[in-house]
């Protein structure tokens, strides 16, 4: 597909890192004005006393209105695993559509049997202001953005692409600490070495911004990179990495990696556009299936 790149346009980029789950959230303005995007926001929870608060998207509601901003689009990167979402309350406070890739109806009727979720759960992504396919464009202002599918760690995974900056969610993390685990319900790592060579085809010099860091050897934390720096240094793919030896090495990682703390909480609350789910009396409630991941 002949994506819309525009390498002119530089968006005022703001990152919020998140400790307690290891993952960034951005704000993306567009150049010349108030616009922006707010992307993968984090709800916080305490899963052991079962309490929500929402701290972490303060923060960002703190920024966008100390700095006048206006929220155009509050976007999902895909259905995070290990972090519960803040869309609706950004939303509520602050405005804007809730958006994420048309493929999240198959997260929802993976997801809708393990969590055995009755006929009211719908699976057809209504949950959500905007599903966007392969290649779809959307304003924040006068900028122009566009979606590109990247599945592989789920079906429903898109980088979001805003001027010379993409928002990669966990498609990409920082070069030495490689790419995401393919090992979820729909996961697929030869999709994922595919996906990654659609992002490593923009322009070297594209700024990248990464959901989640580590700090792999005690580094600092990091979530900006490039597209060269990625292509040059990523310990799974430096080196020219075949699709067979990507999919080798990124099998055999994965199945040595315990399930993500907050999967349980997440996946319900996030397949939902960050609602969380209620029982028949209203009462916010969550459910733990036993053997089913």
């Amino acid at each position: 597909m002949d994506y819309p790149v525009d390498m002119g346009v530089r968006p005022k980029v703001t990152g919020f890192f998140d400790e307690a789950t290891n993952t960034i959230s951005y704000v993306v303005q567009e150049p010349d004005g108030p616009a922006c995007a707010v992307i993968d926001t984090v709800l916080d929870i305490d899963y052991s006393a079962g309490r929500i608060t929402h701290g972490s998207a303060d923060e960002i509601i703190a920024f966008v209105r100390e700095h006048g901003l206006e929220v155009a689009w509050v976007i999902e990167t895909h259905v995070h695993a290990d972090h519960l979402s803040a869309a609706p309350y950004i939303q509520q406070e602050l405005g804007g559509k809730i958006g994420i890739g048309e493929k999240i109806v198959e997260v929802q009727e993976v997801f809708g049997k393990v969590f055995n979720e009755g006929t009211e759960f719908q699976r057809d992504g209504s949950q959500f202001d905007a599903l966007f396919r392969d290649g779809d464009t959307y304003e924040v202002g006068a900028m122009t953005c566009f979606a590109m599918a990247t599945p592989g760690h789920t079906p429903a995974c898109m980088v979001h692409v805003a001027g010379n900056a993409a928002f990669v969610g966990d498609t990409l993390f920082m070069p030495d600490g490689g790419s995401a685990r393919c090992d979820f319900p729909g996961g697929d790592a030869g999709e994922l070495y595919d996906s990654i060579q659609k992002v490593l085809s923009l322009p070297d010099e594209t700024r990248l911004f990464i959901c989640h860091d580590y700090g792999p050897g005690g580094r600092a934390i990091a979530w900006e990179t490039s597209v060269a720096e990625e292509r040059e240094r990523n310990i799974h793919l430096a080196g020219g990495t075949s699709r067979e030896e990507f999919i080798r090495l990124r099998e055999e990682r994965d199945a040595t990696l315990a399930m993500p703390k907050l999967i349980i909480p997440s996946l319900q609350v996030n397949m939902r556009a960050g609602d969380i789910p209620t029982d028949g009396e209203g009462r916010p409630v969550l459910k733990v299936p036993l053997n089913g991941l």
